[in-house]
């Protein structure tokens, strides 16, 4: 018999983590329908727990806290903009570096745009230490991953430390972001591309102007995901670096 293959109410460990799961995620699918009508700060874990039909005292086994069920949601936004941030644009393939860029940063417009919640989350002006912080880590497996996006597209040459000046690009397109947020509650069109323009313009000083292409092939549209525990990983190990 398998050991610790059931509990003592007799359901089966692996339905109990299916249920943690699916409670879980209602918890933050009620964090977001509450983020996108209110501000973080009008939100209290009792309203998270009625909005999701959860017993207030069982959510405390998930958050211990509000900022708690902030932080998980941006976790999952994050994710979803990452697994977006991946996908290669086909249709039409770029020609030009720039090109990608000025398409990767319109799906993420698009994408935070249609979700109001991760709006607020990561752009609007009472962001905690907690929430910034995990923005800052997706930001981080982004820039790594958009390094490969690079190299799966054109001829790149060598550039030192260009991760973290993919990361830097990025930074100054949020900030830009959160400026057209600041004054009309979404991603315009206009602020879309002058935030473009402001991440281009800065990786022209380390890019030439024209990088050659060359073929798309499944082993390097492969190698453009990073697992979040390898990022991780790499993270722990640059601290330990540093100290």
């Amino acid at each position: 018999m398998e050991a610790n293959s059931s509990r003592s109410d007799g359901l089966p460990l692996r339905q109990m983590r299916r249920r943690g799961v699916e409670r879980l995620n209602t918890l933050l699918d009620a964090t977001e329908r509450l983020l996108t009508l209110h501000n973080d700060e009008d939100v209290s874990l009792a309203q998270i727990a009625e909005e999701a039909g959860i017993p207030l005292a069982s959510v405390y086994h998930f958050f211990p806290n509000r900022n708690a069920a902030f932080v998980a949601l941006a976790g999952r936004f994050n994710e979803e903009i990452y697994q977006l941030s991946i996908q290669p644009p086909t249709d039409p393939e770029p020609q030009t570096w720039q090109d990608m860029l000025h398409m990767k940063h319109s799906r993420a417009a698009a994408f935070q745009n249609s979700r109001p919640a991760a709006l607020r989350l990561f752009l609007g002006a009472g962001v905690s230490v907690a929430v910034r912080n995990a923005d800052l880590s997706g930001n981080a497996r982004i820039a790594r991953s958009r390094e490969r996006l690079f190299e799966a597209y054109f001829h790149l040459p060598f550039i030192p430390d260009f991760v973290d000046r993919l990361e830097i690009a990025g930074a100054s397109m949020d900030g830009v972001w959160a400026l057209s947020y600041g004054r009309h509650g979404t991603i315009t069109d206009a602020f879309r591309l002058e935030a473009s323009a402001t991440a281009i313009d800065y990786l022209r000083r380390f890019l030439p102007e024209f990088l050659p292409r060359k073929p798309l092939t499944q082993a390097a549209i492969d190698r453009i995901y990073i697992p979040l525990d390898e990022m991780m990983a790499a993270s722990s190990l640059s601290e330990t670096d540093e100290s």
